[in-house]
């Protein structure tokens, strides 16, 4: 038996480091199944698999933020060193869209305000399970642990959370829908679609469907004068094509 990146490092012909952060990073598949231990021991026969991410979008960028459209699969806090940037807010690992870095330490500070105060817009797009065919507003207190991995469950000793739902389209029995949020808790419009019975495909976590990747992604954020947007995933389109 090998080690897994030892073994992955000389098949792709890179450093020790960069095969583990491949595998940390969730990109690394054998016979179909992600490594997820670097250091598991593998058969020194297995071929893997590299899910490499696509070039990062840079959406904006000005002398205080930089806005980029972040692949799913890839860690929010690994951006702060390729960017030279702090993490304003951070995405979900699985999801993809808008992620605000800040390189001005005082506009952070306000910027932080925004997102404390709820006065920053947050739109996000998502494939769900079953038809939704109206506006609703999901109005339900989400409690958090973390253990090994966040995880959050409705409960009425949650903090306040509410999400608006409105639907784009539907095809068979999958619905697109929009989500804006203003308060901004662990895995909330997972949790709340989940919650009403239509989880996000890919969302095994939340009871979703098998997909590529959990289909959400971050659309739109608005705060002070900037107004951010990335492109909805390709991924996303074949749903409804």
């Amino acid at each position: 038996m090998e080690k897994a990146y030892k073994l992955l490092a000389v098949q792709e012909n890179i450093s020790n480091s960069q095969a583990k952060q491949l595998i940390d990073d969730g990109l690394v598949f054998v016979a179909g199944k992600q490594i997820k231990i670097a250091r598991a021991d593998v058969n020194p026969k297995s071929r893997f698999v590299v899910s490499y991410v696509e070039k990062i979008e840079k959406i904006f960028e000005d002398d205080k933020i930089i806005a980029v459209n972040k692949p799913s699969s890839v860690v929010s806090e690994s951006l702060e060193k390729k960017f030279n940037a702090k993490l304003l807010h951070r995405l979900d690992k699985g999801t993809s869209g808008v992620l605000v870095l800040v390189k001005d330490e005082e506009f952070r500070l306000k910027a932080i305000e925004e997102f404390r105060n709820q006065r920053v817009y947050k739109e996000y797009i998502a494939i769900v399970s079953g038809i939704i065919s109206e506006e609703m507003v999901i109005d339900d207190p989400i409690k958090t642990s973390k253990d090994k991995k966040a995880k959050s469950i409705i409960s009425p000793h949650g903090q306040s959370a509410r999400t608006e739902i409105f639907p784009l389209e539907i095809s068979g029995k999958r619905t697109k829908i929009k989500a804006i949020i203003a308060t901004g808790r662990t895995h909330q419009i997972r949790v709340h679609l989940s919650h009403i019975a239509h989880p996000i495909l890919g969302d095994t976590q939340y009871g979703g469907m098998s997909a590529s990747r959990i289909m959400l992604h971050s659309n739109r954020i608005k705060i002070f004068h900037y107004d951010l947007t990335a492109n909805e995933p390709e991924e996303f389109k074949k749903f409804f094509s």
